[in-house]
């Protein structure tokens, strides 16, 4: 199930009804320093020299917990209890270059301005420019505002204990958050809580998408179509094309400008082609369409206004619409067990909302809704670090997987492919919302399996690994 997105408050009343049932600090401590050793030795390889900087709270506490389950790893254990005399300690031990710092200094409890002393050590740790591990919160940041304490440790990970804090997802913290993680079950209750935002986990999907029946055919899991591509951008059309086929509908048909038909008919096989002309219809059998990718010539704008707002008005199917197509929407309305979905990054959710792209991140959520609400209470797929799924009403839900090198043109022509792809079958159709998440969830897993074996990677190389991460 995803995780509510929660307060310290609220953090605080879940641990507090876990030890009313005999649970034991003690023991939740244990489990937790097993979770974060678990994810330190992932990070480093074996003889690694790993550094724990304690403080004197439970983080100190989580931290000294894994110190002691490391498996083939050295540890170096630094009690920072005197900031005034701890900096040399520190600047001695980095020295040593360890290959990863876990940061156990400050956790949910601080709740005031740091010394000029630790602004010292934060600033000696950032500066040494070793990967951090950070336990619950990066020390030195509010985890329900964002901000800062006057400084806060630039974390590579944050492992954070339970559920996501509000503050770790706000734009203020996510130079100092890196990626976030929620650790494993380590003990606490099950949750309580229910938030209007909602952490997605890898667990949320698994036998999804639902297994297919033996004598199923091509004609039982939809036909996509795809009008994308014109000229200098036809390569937006191959990889939408691409992204739908890792979804595996049963029939992908592209309908590119007529004037980069060929190079798109030569990069694919199994996918049909077609010119796209302003009188084109869609497939009589088309079960889902996306409209949008690489049509940003100046020639194409009043054709593909007039069929965009056509299909969104009229397709009894889902219809995605992104990028140059988003740009040609009305805000009219639709009958309601129509699905439709906007794939905007920030800049273009910007350009729907008449603002900039600055407000639109400053609060995420807001500029769902509003984006929504305008325009009929559509899905948004936000997209960006933590991408956000929903709607004007119900539940958001934040992505958990991805990384920074999924910021390649043709990223989110794949992503798009991808979705229409999903949404032409169905039986993954009928539930749209947990549809959605899974595409963006799986686009982002292929990223982080990818970047596991190299840096380097391609959007090709996404093309080809989307739908396979577990």
């Amino acid at each position: 199930m995803p995780i509510p997105v929660i307060s310290t408050a609220q953090m605080r009343a879940w641990e507090t009804a876990t030890w009313a049932t005999g649970q034991t600090e003690a023991e939740i401590i244990r489990r937790v320093g097993q979770r974060v050793a678990r994810r330190a030795r992932k990070l480093t390889r074996a003889g690694d020299m790993i550094l724990f900087l304690l403080g004197k709270g439970h983080n100190g506490d989580d931290a000294r917990a894994a110190a002691k389950q490391l498996e083939g790893r050295e540890g170096e254990v630094l009690e920072m209890f005197l900031p005034d005399t701890d900096l040399l300690p520190l600047e001695s031990a980095l020295k040593e270059k360890p290959a990863l710092i876990v940061d156990g200094l400050f956790g949910t409890g601080l709740n005031r301005p740091l010394s000029e002393a630790w602004l010292q050590i934060i600033a000696a740790i950032n500066a040494a420019k070793i990967p951090v591990l950070a336990i619950d919160v990066p020390s030195g940041l509010n985890a329900d505002t964002g901000e800062t304490f006057g400084a806060a440790i630039e974390a590579t990970i944050t492992i954070t204990v339970g559920a996501p804090k509000t503050g770790l997802l706000t734009p203020a913290a996510w130079p100092f958050v890196g990626k976030l993680e929620v650790t494993e079950e380590v003990g606490l209750v099950p949750c309580p809580l229910q938030a209007e935002l909602n952490w997605t986990q890898p667990e949320d999907f698994e036998h999804f998408p639902p297994a297919r029946t033996a004598a199923g055919n091509k004609g039982d899991f939809g036909h996509v179509a795809i009008v994308a591509g014109s000229f200098g951008y036809h390569g937006a059309a191959v990889l939408a094309a691409r992204g739908a086929q890792r979804a595996q509908p049963g029939l992908v048909t592209v309908f590119p400008q007529p004037d980069v038909y060929h190079p798109v008919a030569a990069q694919l096989q199994s996918a049909m082609v077609n010119q796209w002309k302003p009188e084109t219809k869609l497939p009589e059998k088309t079960s889902a369409a996306l409209v949008g990718p690489g049509l940003a010539a100046p020639e194409v704008f009043e054709p593909l206004k007039k069929f965009t707002r056509y299909l969104w008005r009229s397709a009894a199917y889902p219809l995605v619409v992104d990028a140059s197509a988003l740009d040609v929407l009305d805000a009219e309305p639709f009958q309601k067990n129509f699905t439709r979905v906007l794939t905007p990054h920030p800049g273009e959710a910007a350009r729907l909302l008449k603002t900039t792209a600055a407000n639109v991140q400053a609060n995420r959520v807001a500029a769902l809704r509003e984006l929504s609400k305008k325009f009929g209470g559509a899905w948004v797929v936000l997209k960006g670090h933590q991408t956000l799924i929903g709607r004007d009403e119900g539940n958001i839900f934040v992505n958990s997987s991805g990384n920074a090198h999924l910021a390649q043109g043709g990223s989110g022509d794949l992503l798009g492919g991808f979705i229409a792809g999903l949404l032409a079958q169905p039986a993954l159709a009928a539930d749209a919302e947990k549809t959605l998440r899974y595409a963006v969830w799986q686009h982002g897993a292929a990223a982080d399996k990818l970047s596991l074996t190299r840096k380097n990677w391609t959007v090709e190389d996404l093309a080809a690994e989307l739908g396979n991460a577990r």
